[in-house]
C-alpha cells in the first residue's frame, strides 16, 4: 500500500511553500515574495502524530495565460490534483476572497476532488472572525492557519490525517534510497528533459527558456529493482550573473543537491561543448568527493561521422587534464537515446565508491610501486612510506604512513593514485590520499 498523497494548491503567493516547509520541517521549497517562485511539483514525505503521507507543493494556479512557463506550471498543478488523495486548497485571509479563488473552487467541485479548504495568514482571532466570507466557495467548513508563525498548524494536520484510514497512514516510506543522483549543469542543457525521460512522465517543467527550473526536486524511481533518488537541480550560473534573490537561492540549492548526492551527473550541451562553467560545476562535485560522470545531451543534433564521438571525447579529456577517470556518454534526452545507460553507469560508479581494498593487497601493490619508483628525497632526508590502508569508503580514502608526510610531492601522489586506478578501477570516483606521520 502506498502513502496517501496530499497536494497544496491555490493561487500564487498565498503561502503554499511556506506551509509545505513548516510541515516537512525544512526549507525544502524556495520562498519569496515574488509570485510564481514554485514551478515544478515538489514531493516530500511528511509525518504527523506517527502517521505518514506524501506532501506535494505546487505552483500558483494561473489558467488561460499566454505565458509559456505559467502554462507549464498550470499543467503541473493539474497533474498534482489528479494524483492527490486530498487537495488542501489554500486561500489568503489578508487578501480576502478573490475571483481566482472562486474559479479554483469551481474546478475542484467539477472534478469531485476531496478538498480541505484552508485559510492561511490568520495570525489573530480578529482575522479569524473576518474569514467567514470563504464559506461562499461552497466547500463546507474550513480550517485556519498561519504558516509563517505556526498558529493552528497542528489542528490543520489533525484534519489532514483524519481524512485517511489509519492503515494507509501507518506505512512509512523507504527512508533512504540506495543511490542518490544529482543532475547538474548550466541552464538549458536539458537536465529536466533527461529527468522526464528517465521517469517516463512530465514530472519537471521543460521549456527552451533558460532557468525554468528554480528549485531542486527529488523523485524516487526504481530501475531493475534498484531504487534511485534523482534530483533535478536549477541550472548553475556564475555568481556575477546571479541577480535576483530567487536565482541566488536556486544556486545555493543546486550546490546543496551536490552535497546530498552519491553521484553527480553533469549534463553538457553537445552543440556548445564543454565550457568553463561546466568545469567549475564538475570541480565542485569532485571537491566534495562525489561520484561523477558526464552525459553529452542533444547528440541527435550533431552532424556525425565515425570519428565524431571519439574526437568530441578527446576534447573533453584534454580540457579535464588530470581528471582522467570520468566516464563520458553521448545521449539524447528528447529521443531517449542511451538515457538508461547513464543510470547503469551511475550505479557502477556508486558500487566503485563503496569498494574496500584489503590492506594486504594495498601494501603488496605499494611495495612494487616504491621499488619501481621510490619517493624523491627531500632536504637530504630519505623519504620512506611504511604502509598503506583504506580508512574509509563512500568516498574511498587511503592513508599512507610515512616518516615525512609533508615531503611527498604532488607528482608522486599522482603516481600512486594513477597506479591504484590501474589496479582497482574506481571509474568516476575521486580518490583521497592522505599522508600521516609514522
Amino acid at each position: 500500500m502506498s502513502l496517501p498523497v496530499v497536494a497544496l494548491v491555490g493561487r500564487p503567493n498565498v503561502g503554499k511553500s511556506t506551509l509545505f516547509n513548516r510541515i516537512v520541517k525544512s526549507r525544502a521549497s524556495i520562498v519569496d515574495d515574488m509570485p510564481g517562485v514554485t514551478r515544478d511539483r515538489k514531493y516530500l514525505e511528511a509525518e504527523w502524530a506517527g502517521r505518514h503521507f506524501l506532501l506535494v507543493d505546487t505552483g500558483g494556479y494561473l489558467p488561460n495565460t499566454d505565458d509559456r512557463i505559467e502554462n507549464a506550471v498550470f499543467e503541473q498543478l493539474v497533474g498534482a490534483i489528479e494524483e492527490a488523495d486530498l487537495v488542501v486548497f489554500l486561500v489568503d485571509a489578508r487578501a480576502g476572497l478573490t475571483a481566482l479563488d472562486q474559479e479554483i473552487a469551481l474546478e475542484l467541485k467539477r472534478n469531485d476532488v476531496a478538498t480541505l479548504l484552508t485559510v492561511n495568514k490568520v495570525d489573530s482571532d480578529k482575522i479569524e472572525l473576518d474569514s467567514n466570507e470563504f464559506y461562499q466557495l461552497g466547500l463546507g467548513d474550513y480550517v485556519t492557519v498561519s504558516a509563517i508563525s505556526g498558529r493552528k498548524v497542528g489542528d490543520f494536520l489533525d484534519q489532514v490525517i483524519s481524512r485517511f484510514p489509519e492503515s494507509q497512514l501507518s506505512e512509512k516510506a523507504t527512508a533512504t534510497p540506495h543511490v542518490s543522483l544529482a543532475v547538474i549543469g548550466r541552464p538549458n542543457v536539458g537536465k529536466s528533459s533527461f529527468v522526464n525521460a528517465i521517469l517516463g512522465e512530465e514530472r519537471q517543467i521543460v521549456t527552451d527558456v533558460p532557468g525554468t527550473t528554480r528549485d531542486s526536486n527529488d523523485t524516487i524511481f526504481k530501475y531493475f529493482g534498484q531504487e534511485f533518488r534523482v534530483i533535478d537541480t536549477a541550472g548553475l550560473r556564475r555568481k556575477s550573473r546571479v541577480r535576483e534573490n530567487v536565482e541566488f537561492y536556486s544556486t545555493v540549492r543546486a550546490m546543496a543537491s551536490i552535497r546530498q548526492c552519491d553521484v553527480a551527473i553533469l549534463i553538457l550541451d553537445a552543440t556548445a561543448g564543454l565550457e568553463s562553467q561546466d568545469m567549475r560545476i564538475l570541480q565542485e562535485a569532485i571537491r566534495l568527493n562525489k561520484g561523477v560522470l558526464i552525459a553529452v545531451n542533444k547528440w541527435d543534433l550533431v552532424e556525425k561521422d565515425n570519428n565524431t564521438a571519439k574526437e568530441f571525447e578527446e576534447k573533453i579529456r584534454d580540457a579535464l587534464k588530470n581528471v582522467t577517470y570520468v566516464p563520458v556518454m553521448f545521449i539524447s534526452a528528447l529521443a531517449k537515446q542511451r538515457i538508461f545507460k547513464v543510470i547503469d553507469v551511475a550505479k557502477s560508479v556508486q558500487v566503485e565508491r563503496g569498494r574496500t581494498i584489503k590492506t594486504s593487497e594495498l601494501n603488496s601493490l605499494l611495495e612494487k610501486l616504491i621499488k619501481k619508483y621510490p619517493p624523491p628525497s627531500m632536504d637530504r632526508k630519505e623519504v620512506k612510506i611504511k604502509y598503506c590502508t583504506q580508512i574509509r569508503s563512500c568516498p574511498p580514502v587511503f592513508a599512507f604512513f610515512t616518516n615525512a608526510p609533508k615531503s611527498i610531492p604532488a607528482n608522486y601522489r599522482a603516481y600512486l593514485e594513477n597506479n591504484f586506478r590501474k589496479q582497482y578501477g574506481f571509474l568516476g570516483v575521486p580518490l583521497s590520499l592522505v599522508f600521516r606521520q609514522k
